[in-house]
């Protein structure tokens, strides 16, 4: 079978190592995997002289193809410019071809003057779009060249001389991009933004978070309301009302079918946690209204469990750490430590009351015990407290009706007394006084090893 490949190169190199006698089949045999080899170097250079744009095959081409191959490169020839080959003659039929050397002029060499040093290496930054605008400085094009760009010919028809003295060569150039709302879009953004802040029209507000709510087409629209509502809770803390109506905007895009919050959960979630955790919430002067707040944001942040926490594995973990280390700092104000229970339990449900919460309420009575018997706004504060620990400790129980049949005197003051031990003595006692027996014995199985 003929080869491309002349079968006596493969005898000379045979000769050459040592292998005098040479059968025939071999000789064949090899010069045709000689000829696959080369064919499939050669073909894998082709591709990376075509990614590169050329239409000439290069020597760093074949360099690129044999380490794709896994094949040792070859060595010497890493020039650009085109090699020049002389020819021998070492007998009849028997040309050799070999690359030419340049002359170099040693006096000329030595003569000539040093190149100027190079300057060190240094790295600047700068900003190639603000927001979809290209800042006029040094290093962006300028208007003029822009405009110079537009008065080219463009197309298959187009003078590459033009192109050549502009020093741009034939290039493409794409505007910048700003992502821009219809007129009826922005127009609806602004309706809905302006009714859901509206404090003397209810039926008003309604429909805009009706709207919210269950209307199509809103996907463009997703990230300006997450925006909106991160702004409105950072620039109004000291406003419940807008604070609530924040959380009830959450809430409706939230629940729309027809979008897709996935990706703005995590923009989502730090004005959830401000408005669950925050230090002053409200006016702060004796009033209680920001629980009512913090319990809105906790039933929020666990329907953002339940619905994306499959699909993001870091969201229950991050939210249980920043509501554990909220809720064992003695520096903050009763109305964070309420809200950091309710956000465990929101977050972990049953087993983050086990873990977390339930081991720690010795501890804590220390810090509750002085308040909840005093008088005045702290006072109501601590038994806010109390319930969101009785009601998380609820959890716990799948049967939520209290069972105290069956036990005797003895056996009820037993388990009060494990109580006191365990959890202290107010949370214990309010257990015991609410006679859940199952839900005593929940607790005290969570010290149990």
């Amino acid at each position: 079978m003929a080869t491309a490949w002349n079968p006596e190169n493969i005898t000379d190199v045979a000769e050459s190592v040592g292998i005098n006698h040479l059968k025939p089949e071999v000789r064949n045999a090899l010069s045709r995997d000689v000829e696959y080899r080369l064919a499939q170097v050669i073909e894998e250079a082709l591709k990376f002289m075509k990614h590169a744009k050329r239409t000439i095959l290069w020597s760093q081409d074949i360099a690129q193809a044999l380490r794709v191959l896994d094949v040792e490169p070859l060595y010497g020839y890493d020039s650009t410019r085109p090699l020049r080959y002389g020819e021998a003659s070492i007998g009849p039929g028997q040309p050799l071809f070999y690359v030419e050397d340049e002359e170099v002029d040693f006096e000329k060499l030595i003569n000539a003057p040093l190149p100027k040093v190079p300057r060190e290496i240094s790295l600047t930054g700068h900003w190639l779009a603000l927001e979809g605008v290209q800042p006029s400085i040094p290093q962006n094009p300028t208007s003029l060249d822009s405009r110079n760009l537009e008065l080219l010919q463009k197309g298959p028809n187009a003078n590459p001389n033009l192109a050549a003295m502009s020093s741009i060569e034939n290039t493409t150039t794409k505007p910048h991009v700003k992502h821009i709302l219809s007129q009826e879009l922005q127009l609806y953004f602004e309706k809905v933004c302006k009714a859901v802040l509206d404090e003397q029209q209810d039926e008003y507000r309604s429909a805009g978070l009706a709207s919210l709510q269950n209307d199509p087409g809103l996907h463009q629209l997703v990230p300006y309301f997450v925006q909106f509502v991160a702004e409105k809770v950072t620039h109004n803390l000291k406003d419940l009302f807008v604070l609530t109506q924040m959380m009830h905007v959450t809430d409706a895009l939230i629940r729309n079918p027809h979008l897709h919050i996935e990706p703005y959960v995590a923009s989502m979630v730090p004005s959830v946690l401000t408005c669950l955790i925050g230090r002053t919430l409200g006016s702060g002067i004796g009033s209680l209204d920001h629980f009512d707040l913090r319990d809105l944001a906790a039933s929020l942040l666990a329907h953002l469990c339940r619905k994306y926490s499959k699909s993001s594995k870091t969201l229950k973990p991050r939210l249980a750490r920043s509501c554990l280390k909220n809720f064992l700092d003695p520096k903050k104000p009763f109305g964070t430590h309420y809200g950091a229970i309710l956000g465990l339990s929101a977050a972990g449900g049953p087993d983050a009351v086990r873990v977390l919460i339930v081991p720690n309420l010795e501890e804590y009575e220390t810090l509750i015990r002085d308040e909840i018997t005093s008088s005045g706004t702290r006072q109501a504060e601590a038994e806010k407290v109390v319930a969101a620990i009785l009601n998380v400790l609820g959890t716990l129980v799948e049967d939520g009706m209290p069972m105290t049949n069956g036990h005797t005197d003895e056996g009820v003051a037993e388990i009060r007394r494990k109580l006191i031990v365990n959890v202290g003595d107010l949370i214990g006692s309010r257990i015991a006084d609410s006679g859940h027996i199952q839900l005593a014995k929940e607790v005290l199985d969570c010290f149990r090893t």
